[in-house]
Parts: C-alpha cells; structure tokens; sequence
C-alpha cells in the first residue's frame, strides 16, 4: 500500500518538526526528566494554540477534525524531539470519548482538552503488569446514583500531571471507563521510577464514588487498546529516525586511522541494517494507522504486528546507535543516550515483541 503523505500532510509534518525543534530542544527533554509533573505548562498551552490537543476532535467541540492517521504524523515528529509529557496519554482518552463517549461526557470534556484546559489520562494495568484485557480485574461496586472504585492500577502514564483519570473497570462481559479527577477524595497516586524519566504511577483507589453520568460503556476495548500501542510505535518511529540521524552525522566526523568511521565496511553495515529496521517500523505503523482510521476489520492484527516489529526494531537501531559511538554514546552529557532510554519505554509499555507476536499467532489461528 503507499503510504506516501498528501499535500497537507507534508505541510502539517513540517510544521511539526519546526516547531518542536524551536520549543522542545535537548535542554527542555532533560529539565522536564527531572521535573515531578514531567511536562511544561506554557509548552502544552502552545500546543494547544496549534490545534494539536484537538487534532481528532470534531470542529464542533473546537477541534479540527482530523484522522488518527494525521494525529501519527504529529506524534512521529514529538518522538523525534522526545517531547516529554500527556500528549499520547490525552489523546488516547480523546479516543475512548468519540468511540464511546455519551453526549454530555463528549461536550464536558471534548472542548476543554482541545483548548489544553484539561489533561487526561488512563488507568488500564493491574497487579499482573500485563496489557490484556483478560487482566482486567477490577469490578466496581454498584451503588444507586454510580459506583464505588476500590483497587489499583500500575503504570498509570503521566498522572501527576493529570485532572481526570480515567479507570478501566470490568462490568458484566464487558467494560467501563470511570472519569475520576485525581484530586478526588479516596485517591492516591505513588510515582515509580522509570529508567528514562517517564512519569509512571501506581494508582490507589479507596471507596472512591463515581456518578452514573461520569461512566462510559465500553462493549470491548479494541479500539482504545489500538490507538495506545499504535501511538507507540508512531512515537518510536520518530526517535528511531532522529537516532540513525545523530549516529550518521557522528560516523561522517569521527575520525580514526585517519579517515572518518563512516568510511569503514562495519559500520555502512550497521547503518544499512538502522535504516531497513526504520523504514518496514514506518511502512508498519503507517498501515496499520490506516487500517484504525478506516475501521478496517484488520486494524487488531496489524497493529499487534506493528508493535511486535517496532519493539524489536527500535531495539537494534538505537543499539547500533551505541555501538557506532562507541563509549560516548554511554555518556549522560551526550544526547544519544536519551534515545537509547526512552526506547525502552515504548518497546514495553503495552506489550513487548514476545506478547504481540502471541495475539498475531492467536488471530492467525497458528
């Protein structure tokens, strides 16, 4: 399939990447690592100003409209600068409201998030670390006007940073997305430490109420399950490409026996395998963006490809990112090493190689 990018879709990747590359540098990435709340207010409000939080939100709750396919586009390009923060997190829950959202949940909070008023966030992961719905225990207590949460959720993205979490809760044979603000009385959120300043939380629930009208039925969870994984490996897609850059530009300067490494059969080795893993992890996740923005019936088994291929590829590239460099990349000063990091972030979080290729051998019926 081609999934070259039309006029506007070159014209929004550029604006993207010059934009991030103005107001989210080396120096904002390590600030905002060692920030508690991960992300800087007066950025999102920018972000905010062009259109972004609103990406996929209709015009009529102040949004543009757009596919979840442009939406990759832009999240490509905050991954080639590593911008920290909310922004995948808020746009997953963005998905959740349109798929399944009732009214007066589309119109409280739809406009507030593409006016970057409001930060959203999810809570799917439970005591098993696992990202199936299969795993997802928690059942709420039924009560007269909503329910009572009690429980917890791990790896909770970006939720110091939050207003409103929103739960994964099973009921019935299905599921249930609570709206529960993070201020809200019986919640209690631990931050865990991460390898590469990723704000991660263990979410505690404690008699916590929520109303009828703050609930949202959700008869499978496909559709937001695919969007977060498929996020991912966009995101990866963008760090994997701005790594192979960092590592070309050094091998083209560093010189040793008197001519630059770049020069060397192992190394144009290594860079010939950087750019083949870049190029199937783009063509992967582009096609199976397509296959979300269509509601193609294939969207489960090519995103599930998708982020098994990423993973893995997003591995090896920024480990030969390493190896070209040499002791230097293992630097903290040098910028390589923050991709290095943060790679691992999206190559486990919602699922590594090994559980995906399961659900693809699953599908296939192999």
């Amino acid at each position: 399939m081609d999934i070259g990018l039309n006029e506007e879709q070159e014209l929004l990747k550029e604006a993207a990447r010059g934009f991030l590359e103005k107001e989210c540098p080396e120096e904002h990435v390590r600030a905002m690592e060692a920030d508690e709340r991960g992300y800087s207010p007066d950025l999102w409000r920018k972000i905010a100003g062009l259109g972004w939080h609103g990406l996929m939100i209709a015009p009529k709750f102040g949004g543009s409209g757009l596919s979840f396919y442009d939406l990759c586009i832009v999240v490509e390009e905050a991954g080639r600068s590593l911008l920290p923060g909310p922004f995948i997190p808020n746009q997953v829950v963005v998905g959740l409201l349109l798929d399944a959202g009732s009214r007066f949940q589309q119109e409280r909070y739809l406009p507030a998030i593409a006016r970057g008023s409001q930060i959203h966030t999810y809570a799917f992961t439970e005591s098993t670390g696992r990202w199936s719905a299969d795993d997802v225990a928690l059942e709420p207590q039924h009560t007269s006007n909503g329910i009572v949460l009690n429980g917890s959720k791990l790896f909770v993205p970006d939720a110091p940073a939050a207003d409103v979490i929103w739960v994964i809760a099973r009921r019935g044979k299905g599921f249930l997305a609570a709206a529960v603000p993070r201020t809200a009385q019986g919640v209690r959120i631990a931050p865990l430490k991460t390898m590469s300043g990723e704000k991660l939380a263990e979410l505690a629930l404690e008699n916590v109420q929520v109303a009828s009208d703050e609930l949202m039925e959700i008869p499978s969870l496909e559709g937001f399950s695919n969007r977060a994984m498929l996020l991912e490996c966009a995101y990866l897609v963008g760090l994997v490409q701005k790594d192979f850059e960092i590592t070309v530009e050094y091998a083209k300067q560093r010189v040793a026996f008197g001519r630059p490494i770049g020069a060397f059969q192992a190394i144009q080795h290594k860079a010939a395998d950087m750019v083949t893993d870049l190029d199937g992890m783009r063509f992967i996740t582009y096609r199976a963006a397509a296959a979300i923005s269509e509601r193609d019936r294939s969207a489960n088994l090519k995103v599930a490809m998708a982020k098994a291929w990423c993973g893995e590829a997003s591995r090896r590239v920024v480990a030969h990112g390493q190896q070209i460099h040499g002791a230097i990349g293992f630097t903290k000063e040098y910028p390589i090493q923050l991709y290095f990091r943060r790679q691992k972030h999206g190559e486990l979080f919602w699922g590594d190689a090994d559980f995906h290729r399961e659900r693809v051998a699953q599908m296939l019926s192999i």
